[in-house]
């Protein structure tokens, strides 16, 4: 049945979201694949999708809603975009995974240093977080070093050494974040604030001559939106270079988002390595990691830094980021730019009819309404937010037929499938949510 049907709009099989629901609770953990998926910060059941096309999703009960998860970041495009689907149907047909390099991942691989200058070389992975800690073990690799430093608020994935919380002051050793983290994995890492110079700074000053990387979301995005200061990645990037440290930069959610260059195209700074995913598998699983040329041939077999992986390269996923960037025009992030002012405007417009304080973060076609008065400028401002009230806004926009990210602390992900009547029926159910 077509998507087009007026969001909120019952179309079938109502209870069979329930039903499902059950048996997935029987089979995964919390009933989900992946904990941002639950919806427990917001106090409902975790929804069952069954179907995406453009800017909308359906649910197992036949619901649809207009959204703005985007698979957290890859629809760019929208959901099922036509030539992205016949690019993967016609890869299908000559096989999947078959052991061996494939036109595809050159093809794909070209595309993506062309458009970004600084990945002289890159290396396809399955995931974000295989990309990360790929590109973490080649900067100690190539420095010698053991820390890496990151900032609070930032996500760079799960694995151990990253998934952790700050220690005390302004630049110390972490702790660890998560059960099964060792302290021993944490001591590797330091943690620092965003946007705080005198804290980066420090860390340098505290671990001289020890630092491998620094990592950062040029744009952080997993706490919520929250751009750089004006000058701060330019101050990442002198740091690292006076201090014989790398910068990279974690453009999973930015790359070929924010600009067709990512971040360091948006912002003029390029990092020495980069980490990619989402928006270049089109929608299939993928990441990616890449740098200057020196620094990748460190990877193996050229170099001493190992790194595999049976499904790198897939060839459906090389086909969808192919077809993905093939569309990515100037025009196209001309409108997302437009989209996105327009989506902005609206809300504010809406929260101040409703009497609600909230504040607005945007960059591009990231964005996120922020239950706190002032914008935050790093994640210990962000996490004062009022998650209650998000929790009722959440509700509220689900209820007119409007699918937000559940959580207050994660970016709202416009498409090129939004059209104005989108943007403006869902700032119209704004402006009733805002007073729930």
């Amino acid at each position: 049945m077509s998507l087009n049907t007026p969001p909120g709009r019952p179309i079938s099989d109502a209870g069979r979201q329930a039903l499902l629901r059950q048996s997935a609770e029987d089979l995964f953990p919390g009933g989900v694949n992946s904990p941002v998926r639950a919806f427990k910060s917001v106090g409902r059941p975790p929804l069952i999708l069954t179907s995406g096309s453009g800017s909308r999703v359906r649910d197992a009960d036949g619901n649809v809603y207009l959204d703005y998860i985007g698979a957290w970041g890859p629809a760019l495009l929208g959901h099922a975009q036509p030539q992205v689907v016949e690019a993967v149907r016609a890869a299908a047909l000559d096989g999947f995974a078959l052991g061996a390099t494939g036109p595809g991942e050159i093809g794909l691989g070209q595309r993506i240093r062309a458009a970004m200058p600084s990945v002289e070389r890159v290396r396809f992975v399955s995931s974000g977080t295989e990309a990360v800690m790929s590109a973490i073990r080649l900067a100690r690799g190539a420095t010698g070093r053991d820390l890496v430093v990151k900032f609070a608020g930032g996500y760079h994935g799960h694995g151990d050494s990253l998934l952790v919380d700050a220690g005390s002051g302004l630049a110390t050793l972490a702790m660890p974040g998560s059960a099964g983290v060792t302290e021993g994995a944490a001591r590797d890492t330091v943690v620092v604030p965003f946007n705080d110079p005198a804290a980066i700074a420090a860390a340098f000053e505290a671990f001289p001559r020890q630092i491998a990387c620094v990592i950062v979301e040029p744009v952080i995005a997993n706490v919520g939106v929250i751009p750089p200061d004006s000058g701060y990645l330019e101050l990442l990037r002198d740091l690292t270079a006076s201090n014989g440290a790398l910068l990279i930069f974690d453009e999973v959610i930015t790359g070929f988002r924010v600009a067709r260059g990512g971040a360091q195209e948006r912002f003029g700074v390029r990092p020495d390595l980069t980490t990619m995913g989402k928006v270049i598998g089109g929608g299939m699983p993928v990441g990616a990691y890449g740098g200057w040329a020196d620094l990748m041939r460190q990877i193996a077999p050229e170099g001493p830094v190992y790194q595999a992986g049976t499904l790198s390269g897939h060839p459906l996923a090389m086909a969808a980021g192919a077809a993905t960037l093939d569309l990515l025009t100037p025009a196209l992030y001309e409108g997302l730019e437009r989209a996105g002012a327009r989506l902005e405007a609206g809300l504010r417009w809406a929260a101040a009819e409703a009497g609600r304080k909230v504040s607005i973060s945007r960059v591009g076609s990231l964005l996120t309404v922020f239950f706190r008065p002032t914008a935050p400028r790093n994640g210990a401002e962000a996490l004062e937010s009022d998650r209650d009230a998000f929790a009722r806004f959440f509700g509220a926009m689900l209820d007119e037929g409007v699918l937000l990210p559940p959580s207050q602390f994660e970016a709202w992900f416009l498409g090129a499938a939004h059209t104005d009547a989108d943007i403006d029926a869902t700032v119209a159910a704004a402006s009733k949510a805002f007073r729930a």
